[in-house]
């Protein structure tokens, strides 16, 4: 089930076996017996150990990024930037726990006395991670949760063992204790077995809605919080422009982050009519030109990839590509002539894959926009600054970026709405999620 294979050749180098039964019951204990740490060190202390791991992170970023390139094929720069981002996440939580864990004084108008709200670590906690980001997925979610205090029992995505291990060696450098952070290459049977365990006390999964419907079933039966990020089918509205050509580089760099397997990338261009024609010839020129040419994660996600784009051609989508698909490389291409009214208006493409509508104008860009099951990140551009305000209040979606690409943050919340999941990483909003905000009223 944990196997490293390079999606560029196929060839599996190395297997990892599968935790017993016995390994995962004793993954929980280590993170439950941890618990103790998370409850008496200070959150200066813990901000030290986290500070000192995103100083590993960078002092191992060429190994780290190999690794990732080996295991999903992702473009070595693209790589060696995910861990550059790592970096940042470990040293902004480092940098603003104390102050973000700090107690919070209430005005009391009820009586005597005085009242805060401590923040302090729920305990166990189960990480399920997935292939795409194989280092940042991790560090957004471990990041503010052990500044927190609570301990992180870790699965991550079967195709990622080797970066598994090393991010867990990485934090026993770093000082964390024995427990605080364990990896586990668990099946999802003996996953669902970890979210019932009452020790257990949230769940955090990123991955396909298929995977969070299952998770949060589970949790839900036993009284489990859940913070799920999604698919998504994010939306990328070109309304005006002095100069399309860098509109359309932004709109080119949106669809082809990660070879395209971002669930936030911009995957539905929609496009006033009065710059449809313009913005479809060049897009499609530079997508073509600019397509990095490293795989997809496997030959699997080419294959599925395939099946969506010959339904699109089916149903009367004109698909613009060049070169062929080959096990797991595929191809650059730009679906036109699409409506809503599309099945695969619906879906979303994992992969350098873009679909382009026509918009008649701004009411029915927001209409195509908000026409989707997903509703995590939003992509808008406009000369306009009223009608950014305006629209941008309209998208329904988690994150909206106006004029700009690329733009996350440390301290910017992450997180969506609709199938894309709730709950939010990142930011301070991302160290709310799985807190004990514990009421304290003193009469005197």
């Amino acid at each position: 089930m944990y196997a490293v294979t390079d999606p560029s050749t196929g060839t599996t180098a190395e297997t990892y076996p599968t935790a017993t039964d016995a390994e995962v019951t004793a993954a929980v204990d280590a993170a439950h017996a941890a618990t103790a740490w998370g409850r008496t060190s200070s959150v200066a202390e813990r901000a030290a150990l986290l500070r000192r791991l995103g100083d590993l992170h960078a002092q191992h970023r060429a190994e780290l990024a190999a690794g990732i390139v080996r295991e999903m094929g992702k473009p070595l720069e693209e790589a060696e930037g995910e861990i550059d981002f790592c970096v940042d996440i470990y040293h902004y939580y480092a940098d603003h726990a104390e102050a973000f864990l700090a107690d919070e004084e209430l005005r009391v108008t009820s009586g005597p006395g005085h009242a805060v709200i401590r923040r302090s670590p729920v305990g166990v906690l189960l990480g399920i991670m997935p292939w795409n980001f194989p280092a940042y997925q991790v560090a957004r979610f471990a990041a503010p949760n052990l500044a927190l205090g609570n301990t992180i029992v870790l699965k991550h995505a079967p195709q990622c063992p080797a970066t598994a291990a090393l991010l867990e060696r990485l934090c026993a450098e770093a000082g964390f204790p024995a427990g605080a952070y364990v990896n586990v290459y668990a099946t999802n049977e003996q996953i669902a077995e970890v979210i019932a365990d009452p020790r257990v006390q949230g769940v955090s999964l990123t991955g396909s809605e298929r995977a969070g419907a299952a998770v949060a079933e589970v949790a839900g039966r036993h009284l489990k919080k859940v913070v799920l990020e999604l698919g998504g089918s994010d939306p990328f509205i070109v309304l005006s422009a002095d100069d399309l050509d860098s509109v359309v580089e932004a709109a080119v760099s949106a669809r082809l982050d990660n070879t395209g397997q971002a669930c936030n990338a911009a995957k539905r261009f929609v496009v006033v009519s009065e710059l449809h024609d313009a913005f479809v010839e060049k897009f499609t020129a530079q997508l073509l030109a600019r397509q990095s040419g490293a795989p997809l994660s496997s030959v699997a996600a080419a294959e599925t990839l395939g099946r969506q784009v010959d339904a699109a051609v089916a149903e009367g989508a004109t698909l613009h590509t060049e070169g062929e698909r080959k096990g797991a490389y595929f191809p650059a291409g730009v679906l036109t002539g699409l409506t809503t009214d599309h099945s695969m208006a619906r879906q979303e493409l994992f992969g350098p894959v873009a679909m382009i509508f026509p918009a008649a104008d701004e009411e029915d860009a927001l209409r195509i926009a908000n026409d989707t099951p997903y509703g995590l990140g939003s992509y808008l551009f406009t000369t306009d600054p009223a009608q950014a305000t305006r629209v941008a209040d309209r998208i329904e979606a988690g994150m909206v970026f106006v004029n700009g690409v690329g733009a996350e943050g440390a301290e910017l919340p992450f997180g969506g709405i609709k199938r894309s999941g709730f709950g939010r990483e990142l930011g301070r909003p991302g160290i709310e999620e799985f807190v004990n905000k514990k009421l304290i009223r003193t009469i005197v």
